[in-house]
């Protein structure tokens, strides 16, 4: 089994980049024959994902993607360095994400076969 570890930078609003991550780790995991391994973890302003109630431009919620994505397994983190800086590690955060650490993101990124960064 393949394993992909996508590293999502941008903020949910100002571009389609973190929109496009997910969307891209949803059809990941539904291709049929062979799903990968996939881990997703939040970095720099894109820790503001976390949070319950973002929305795209269309009100389709992003918190029911990363819901999708946590509903089949799928590891979401937020790096607790970038989310304390902007005050969210006291936040209630989407059920299922967990709080990672640098340490986590590279023995992550070592692991993987494929690194994808948005």
């Amino acid at each position: 089994m393949q394993k992909i570890l996508l590293i999502i930078h941008a903020p949910p609003y100002g571009s389609e980049r973190c929109l496009s991550a997910l969307r891209l780790a949803l059809a990941l995991m539904a291709r049929e024959g062979g799903k990968p391994q996939l881990d997703v973890y939040l970095m720099s302003d894109a820790t503001v994902l976390g949070l319950p109630g973002q929305q795209d431009a269309s009100g389709n919620t992003l918190e029911q993607m990363v819901e999708q994505l946590i509903a089949q397994r799928v590891p979401v983190k937020v790096c607790k360095t970038c989310a304390g800086n902007r005050g969210l590690l006291s936040l209630k955060l989407i059920d299922g994400i967990e709080v990672g650490t640098l340490a986590e993101l590279a023995e992550a990124t070592v692991q993987a076969d494929k690194v994808i960064t948005f």
